[in-house]
């Protein structure tokens, strides 16, 4: 699947927002590809936009190298790629039972009826719940972490290609979310599933993802592998990122320098580069030109950041064009407890 230059525009009378804005991103079979960011710079627009649950202003979505674009093509790419939201109290219609809401995307495809209860039961069993037990049950008669579940059997039902998985554990208890994130990664595993993983915990990022992209208002600022992408920031937006996530460590935190300010508002971006306001290497020339992402790492690394366009103005922060200062090994994130088989 492939994103090409994929913009979303939000207009009211008094503003336009742009809450995408040319985003290109490539995911491919059996990746676990993740999305950070802080709130409120496009992630979950891009999901849904990818999906067709939000109409786009630019750019198009290629599914196996076709445009999904058409009716029939949309209908085609929601089989194979499904969506797990965020809030698993309002993903699930409280007058459904759980054998219904799974059913549902069924019926919807047209899937013959003869196969029908085999994939209902297959994909509760597959998710850790027992048939038998909820296929009764209405959403109100389950925990979160059971909702939830019941949310991903309802997206596997229809034995997808991909999850797009929308901070999926994010509303859930921290002894239910290894739970769930076990559950999905053992998917990927005997599935072979792609899986986008929408978060704003970047550990989880680390220790879940093949690759990572770094969004900043509506764009893509730093793409690379998981361990790239972390242990080497080039953007100074994700050095920032990173540097903010906590270390179990005495005195861990008490040299970073923490990013400041406010997210700006999309209605009002800033000119040149959009980080510039916030980012402690500006220098002259940030403020005018809009940089893109350029290889800036051995192993496929990108960044859009004027650091690295092989310039050397004035002022430039210390460290010279092409350089940037690696995260201290000392601060390595671990993974979360549950995900190492202990």
């Amino acid at each position: 699947m492939d994103v090409k230059d994929l913009a979303v525009t939000f207009r009211s009378r008094r503003k336009t927002s742009r809450a995408l804005d040319g985003v290109s991103l490539d995911w491919k079979r059996g990746e676990v590809l993740g999305v950070v960011g802080e709130s409120g710079c496009g992630k979950s627009t891009l999901a849904r936009a990818m999906l067709g649950l939000q109409e786009v202003s630019g750019g198009e979505v290629l599914l196996a190298g076709n445009p999904a674009g058409g009716r029939s093509e949309m209908r085609d790419l929601r089989r194979r790629v499904q969506m797990i939201f965020q809030d698993p109290y309002q993903t699930l219609n409280p007058r459904q039972k759980v054998g219904a809401i799974v059913a549902e995307p069924l019926i919807v495809q047209a899937v013959d009826k003869s196969v029908r209860q085999e994939r209902i039961l297959k994909a509760l069993t597959d998710v850790g719940l027992d048939p038998e037990t909820y296929l009764d049950r209405y959403p109100h008669q389950l925990s979160g972490g059971q909702r939830q579940r019941v949310a991903i059997a309802a997206a596997l039902v229809l034995e997808p290609d991909g999850l797009i998985c929308d901070e999926p554990v994010s509303m859930l208890d921290a002894s239910v979310r290894s739970q769930i994130l076990t559950v999905l990664m053992e998917l990927k595993e005997r599935r072979n599933l792609a899986l986008i993983f929408i978060t704003h915990d970047l550990s989880l990022a680390w220790s879940l993802c093949d690759r990572i992209a770094v969004m900043y208002l509506g764009r893509v600022v730093e793409t690379g592998t998981a361990v790239d992408v972390i242990e080497k920031p080039k953007h100074p937006y994700t050095t920032a990122l990173v540097a903010a996530v906590p270390v179990p460590a005495i005195g861990a935190g008490s040299s970073r320098a923490l990013l400041k300010g406010e997210l700006p508002d999309p209605s009002e971006l800033p000119p040149g580069c959009r980080f510039h306001p916030r980012c402690p290497k500006r220098f002259a020339g940030c403020d005018e030109i809009d940089p893109v992402l350029a290889a800036v790492g051995p192993h496929g690394q990108k960044a859009a950041c004027l650091l690295y366009d092989g310039a050397d103005p004035a002022g430039r922060s210390a460290g010279g064009p092409g350089t940037a200062p690696d995260a201290d090994p000392s601060s390595r994130l671990a993974p979360p407890a549950g995900l190492t088989g202990e």
